[in-house]
């Protein structure tokens, strides 16, 4: 299958796309493959389950989107992602990163041994109806993904979807549900709920906004909808001006599930 020419995209290659297997768990149709010997993920449009809140066929147009809004924060926050032609159609292709298993960068533990350097989100009772406490790291890495899940208005940021990778760096992956004009916002990372963002932080997100607001916005609607990127200006300006993190105010489950 001959690429789509989407090009230019650094860490992922451009050559034929090859599957070799495909992830069942996943939601929606995922596969696994290379490109020119390098590992990636790719999400056809064709296997997109039809959502009530989502219009159809939209959701790897929402992952390249947050991309792109990952690559002009300068967080990383992403791995490389283009659009582009693949076996079973277009779709969403993402450089493969496979995280240090040693790692927990998001985990449940002992509801009343909660690890030095980590994040309480909430209490709850696992399989065996025992206490269990949901937390994440306190990491710059992490906060910023938080960061970044408010302005995209991640609707399912999963423990799942957090890799820590073995150099420190955190990835966030599946960011099919993002941008919708209605507030969304679910993940398990709210262990800064209400305290001060850093000074640098909230610079990037004011500069996003006037990013979004010229070239970067334009390119965003092939994507994503005008109005949902106008949303998305809208939140990095209440961001940016309250200088706070956001908390749950009740109007929307603030936890996806399974949370993992």
């Amino acid at each position: 299958m001959e690429p789509a020419p989407f090009p230019g995209v650094p860490g992922v290659p451009e050559g034929t796309l090859t599957l070799h297997g495909r992830v069942m768990p996943a939601s929606n149709a995922t596969f696994v493959g290379e490109v020119d010997g390098v590992r990636v993920v790719y999400k056809p449009i064709s296997g997109e389950r039809p959502l009530w809140d989502f219009p159809d066929g939209s959701l790897a147009g929402r992952e390249v989107a947050s991309a792109l809004v990952s690559e002009a924060l300068g967080w990383r926050v992403v791995p490389p992602t283009v659009l582009r032609d693949g076996p079973h159609g277009p779709g969403m292709v993402q450089l493969w990163c496979e995280p240090d298993p040693g790692q927990e960068a998001v985990d449940l533990v002992e509801a009343d041994a909660v690890p030095q350097g980590y994040c309480h989100v909430l209490d709850g009772l696992d399989a065996l109806d025992q206490p269990v406490a949901l937390v994440h790291e306190r990491s710059d890495a992490l906060r910023r993904m938080a960061l970044f899940d408010v302005v995209t208005n991640n609707s399912d940021r999963k423990g799942g979807h957090v890799l820590a990778m073995a150099d420190g760096h955190r990835y966030g992956v599946d960011h099919g549900l993002t941008f919708h004009t209605d507030p969304k916002l679910r993940t398990v990372l709210w262990g800064w709920a209400g305290e001060p963002v850093p000074a640098d932080d909230l610079t990037r997100i004011a500069r996003l906004a006037d990013q979004l607001e010229g070239e970067l916005g334009e390119e965003l609607t092939f994507l994503v909808t005008v109005d949902e990127v106008a949303a998305a200006v809208r939140r990095c300006r209440r961001l940016a001006e309250a200088g706070v993190m956001p908390v749950p105010d009740g109007r929307w489950p603030a936890i996806p599930w399974p949370p993992f």
